[in-house]
This record gives structure tokens, sequence and C-alpha cells, in this order.
């Protein structure tokens, strides 16, 4: 049995040892040499990774197959980088979303060391001070707040770099998916998800990530079909397997920062470009806060004094070689056409289109693509893009066509021109007509992901934009029959080349020359080429969708006498022999 004087003893041989651990250990020991935190005894990296797969890059990476674990090395803290997520595989319904290859948002991001936590940190570029007063920039970077993302917890050290578990930040519904899945309520399964290796990769400038995600309905859900006021709503149970669950690929992407040498360029509302803004709490008392630039690539002339260059680099888009035959050529051509708009401006084979390869994700941050997307019914196509909200400068274009529409428009060719007299000929007018819209359809897309918003100005120039959401133009022809030869227009606009002029054209020594942009907007002007846009049509007749003609009334009368005329000719001749009536 032990006294109380010893074990009194011992409990004071005990404090004096920890206080002697702790005097011989300042603060300043425990941090690390200059104040820097320190992880403890953490093992290296090369020792926590030891038999795991390696994956060299930007953000290298580690992934252990026997526990399912993604892990990522940091190789240098405080260093910003640009994130954006996706969807690697979609849930296939037009009304809920979530479609293949989609993106939702980009962000700057930075990873921080406080204490034993990894911060993933987002700044906050909505508000900014542009000045050399570093105390009047730091007034503003702590008057708004910043965005703390995620915390990592350190698994390994190597000098400055630092290793982290991935997988946690990974599976989760990191794009709210959850939440949009209906009828019912569905909630992440995390022992149903899992990461996706085929689609995870690191290069020397961007590191991708997927992961499959699982969505559990829950009791009372109502099975996932139908729905929002009727059954032709698309449920989760309408296009899943099975409305009990439905599993999704999301993606993410961690893209290095582009170098300094990309020039942002002015906007103006004449233009036609989105925009990327914040406000500077630095510019003088007579100018505004709020600075704007468009948001277009990076495009710079081999040799600016030239009237025609080669570019540095050109602007290289890839379609997605899932979309079939003639579908995949009429795509081809239409994107194709705004190198005639980059010609206008000054550039030699500076927008190139090609056919993705299958080694190439389409959400690699490092290439532009065209996807596409089947849903079960049809739905919107889309042009979106990823861009550095410091500069506006797009990283990445995306767009998204969707596979259906190709199909109506056959069918409106159809109804219009009513060609099955005898019901079995062949009509290669009506498969035309819909490839007509898809050239026109794709380039329409592709304008939205290299900066440009639609135009709707009915101009006495004719059809002047891709950019404009056309009607079809049928006219009459003297003896009554309906001529469809121009149905869709072929080649970009006029305002699509003074647009491109604006927003890509390269001065001699750089930088904006704005008098001569402003020139190339007040000469389109001049010409009635102009730009009115979503924002126009409900205040002004010169601005109108899916129409043609510059006189809204004159129009109608036009299109009365082409309906009447079709619907003259409407009826079973509309239909091939063996289809059913009702189609």
């Amino acid at each position: 049995m032990t006294s109380a004087g010893s074990k009194r003893s011992l409990e004071s041989f005990v404090i004096v040892a920890l206080l002697a651990s702790v005097l011989s250990n300042p603060l300043s020991a425990q941090r690390g040499s200059n104040g820097d935190q320190s992880m403890g005894d953490l093992p290296t990296i090369e020792e926590k990774t030891d038999g795991m797969a390696s994956l060299e890059g930007f953000l290298p990476l580690y992934w252990d197959a026997g526990l399912g674990q993604l892990w990522m090395e940091i190789p240098e803290l405080d260093e910003e980088m640009i994130h954006f997520a996706g969807f690697g595989a979609g849930l296939g319904s037009n009304d809920i979303g979530l479609d293949r290859g989609a993106l939702r948002g980009s962000r700057i991001v930075k990873f921080e060391r406080v204490g034993r936590k990894i911060l993933m940190v987002q700044p906050n570029y909505r508000f900014r001070a542009n000045s050399d007063n570093p105390s009047e920039t730091q007034a503003v970077r702590d008057a708004f707040a910043r965005s703390i993302l995620w915390s990592f917890t350190p698994a390994a050290e190597t000098g400055g770099r630092v290793l982290v578990d991935l997988t946690d930040f990974l599976i989760r519904d990191a794009t709210n998916a959850g939440q949009r899945m209906s009828p019912g309520t569905y909630q992440l399964d995390n022992s149903r998800s899992s990461v996706y290796m085929d689609m995870t990769n690191s290069f020397p400038t961007n590191t991708e990530l997927e992961v499959e995600l699982t969505f559990v309905q829950q009791s009372g859900g109502g099975g996932g079909r139908g729905g929002r006021g009727g059954g032709g709503f698309e449920g989760v149970g309408s296009v899943a397997s099975t409305g009990e669950a439905a599993s999704i690929r999301v993606h993410h992407s961690f893209v290095q920062l582009p170098d300094d040498d990309y020039e942002p360029r002015m906007f103006d509302p004449r233009s036609g470009y989105g925009s990327s803004s914040y406000q500077d709490y630095a510019v003088p008392l007579d100018e505004p806060m709020t600075q704007r630039f468009i948001r277009r690539h990076r495009l710079q002339k081999q040799d600016p004094s030239a009237a025609v260059s080669d570019p540095v680099e050109p602007i290289i888009y890839y379609l997605d070689p899932g979309a079939p035959e003639p579908i995949r050529s009429a795509l081809l051509d239409g994107a194709r056409w705004w190198n005639q708009a980059f010609e206008a401006a000054g550039y030699r084979d500076a927008f190139q289109v090609t056919l993705r390869p299958d080694s190439i994700s389409s959400l690699d941050a490092r290439y532009n693509v065209i996807n596409w997307v089947h849903r079960s019914t049809r739905g919107w196509s889309t042009g979106g893009s990823v861009s550095d909200p410091r500069t506006g400068e797009i990283i990445k274009g995306v767009v998204t066509l969707g596979s259906l529409r190709v199909r109506q428009d056959y069918m409106i060719a159809e109804g219009l021109l009513s060609p099955y007299t005898e019901g079995d000929e062949e009509t290669p007018e009506i498969a035309e007509w819909a490839l007509a819209r898809i050239r026109q359809l794709s380039a329409h897309e592709v304008g939205h992901t290299i900066g440009l918003g639609h135009n709707y100005y009915n101009s006495t120039a004719g059809r002047i934009s891709v950019m404009d959401y056309p009607h079809p133009l049928v006219t009459l022809n003297g003896d009554g029959s309906l001529d469809h030869s121009q149905v869709y227009d072929v080649g970009i606009g006029d305002w699509d080349k003074a647009a491109v002029t604006f927003g890509y054209q390269d001065f001699i020594g750089g930088g904006d020359d704005e008098a001569a942009l402003i020139k190339v907007l007040e000469d389109a002007w001049d010409n009635d080429v102009r730009y009115m846009s979503n924002q126009d049509v409900q205040t002004t007749p010169q601005a109108d969708q899916w129409a043609n003609g510059t006189d809204m009334a004159d129009e109608l009368d036009r299109m009365m006498d082409v309906r009447s005329v079709a619907m003259s000719r409407f009826g079973e001749a509309a239909i091939k022999n063996g289809m059913p009536m009702a189609t």
C-alpha cells in the first residue's frame, strides 16, 4: 500500500516535471522556427503515403484503395487558386436539372494553416481597394467578411508541404443536388457514396476529382414520380432506375491561377458582353466605385502590328464524341462559324473546334467543351464558363446541347411541310431543316461561352446575330407553295463580328485603345447593327424573340398567310406510313 506522504511526493514530482517541460519549450519553439505553426510529431508525407497509388500534378493525390480514401498534398499554403464543381454524370431530368457536364459556379480559394487545422478559405474579391497604401487595402479587407469553406486535419507534413484527407470534403452535397431532387425529400447516403477514380487525376496546372454520390428518398416521399401539379413533371423516379435512390457523379477542379499577362478589357453595355465587377473603395471621389470588365478568353496576336496575324495560342473547343452523325458534323460546322468573327477582328485560325478524345474529361479545367446531353424530355441548351473573378478572363467554356431539340425541329418541319403524299417518301429536306437549326444552336451557345449575351434586335440589316432566338423563316412562292430554302441563317452575323472585334481585337503595345473600341460599336450602330437583349424585350418593339422582320404587325400578317397554306395541307401527309396518328 502506498502511503499518503509518498503519494504527495509523486504528484509533486509530476508537476515539477511538467513545468520543466513547458519552460524548456517556449511557445515560439512549439510553433516552430520564425513563429510558424508546426504540426508537431506528424509523419512525413512519404511515410504516410507509402504503398498508396500516387498521381503527381498541381495538387498531388494519393489513393488508398484498401480504405477507399483519397489524400491530397498541398505543396504551398496561402497560394490562391480557382475551385469549381460540376456534374460528371447527371440525373436526366429536364425539370430538376443536374445535367452531365453542367457547372455550379467558380471561386478563388486558398489553404491556410491555423494550429491543427488547414482551412480552405474564399477571399472576398467583391470589395477591394486598388491602392499602394497597405492600410487602405487592409481596411477594406477587414470590412467585408471572407468565407471559410472547409477545415481539414493535417495527417502528414514534409517541409512546408501538408497532406490532408480529401474524402469527406468530396463525399458531401457540395452542389445542393439533394435539395433539388423531388418530389419528396432526398438525403445523401455516405455509405453508398465513393470516390470515382476513373475521372480523378492531377496535371501540372489543375487537379481533377470526382465522386459518385447516392441520394436516398426519405420515408413518405411519394415514390419520386409526378408532382408539382401534374404527371408531366419528371420526378427522380421517372429517370433514375428507381425513385428510392439516385446516384450521380460530382466533379471538383482545383486550377492554378493564370499569370499576370492578361489585360482586362473595358465594359460597355452596348457591346453585348457579360461583365465581371467589383467595388473599388480607393477610386477618386469623381469616379464610379463599380469597376467592370468584360468576360472573355485570353487571345493575343503573334504580330499585333499586322492586319491579320496568327494567334499566340488559339481558342480551341472540343465537341462531345457522343454526338452521332450527321448531327456531329452539323455541330462542328456551326461552332466553327465563330472563326469568321475572329478573322474580322484580325486573327487567322484563332478559333478552332475539333472532336474531343475519349481520354479527356468534359470537366477537365484545361479544355473548352461542347457537351451533347440527353434528358428524358426536351430541355434548354446553355452556354456557361469558368472565369477568373479578379479579371474576367474565361478559363473554361462549357456548352450543354440538349439532344432532343433536333428531333423536335424535325417534327416541326414535318408538320409544316406535310411531305408524305404517298407515305413512304425520302425527305432529305426535313433532315436538313433540323440540321440547319442545330448548326445555329451550336453557334449560339458557343457565343455565350466566349462572353456574349442574347441579341434580339430587329435590324433593317436582316439577320445580324446568331445570338438571337431564331424563328424558322418560311415564305410563299409566287405559286403559293412554301419556300424554306432560307429557313435558318448560315454563318456568323454582322453584329457577332463587331462584338468579337470589340472584345478580342489586339492593340500594339497591349492594353485597350478606348477610342478605337468605342468606334467599333458606334460604326455598327450607325449601320443599324445594334445590341438589345433580355432587358429590352419588354420595353421596345425593336427587340423580340422568335421572330423575323422589323415590324411585328407586318410579320404577323405574313405568318398568317404561311399558316393558312400549311393548314390547308395538314393531315395524314404529315405522318409516315406505319406511324401512330397521334404522332
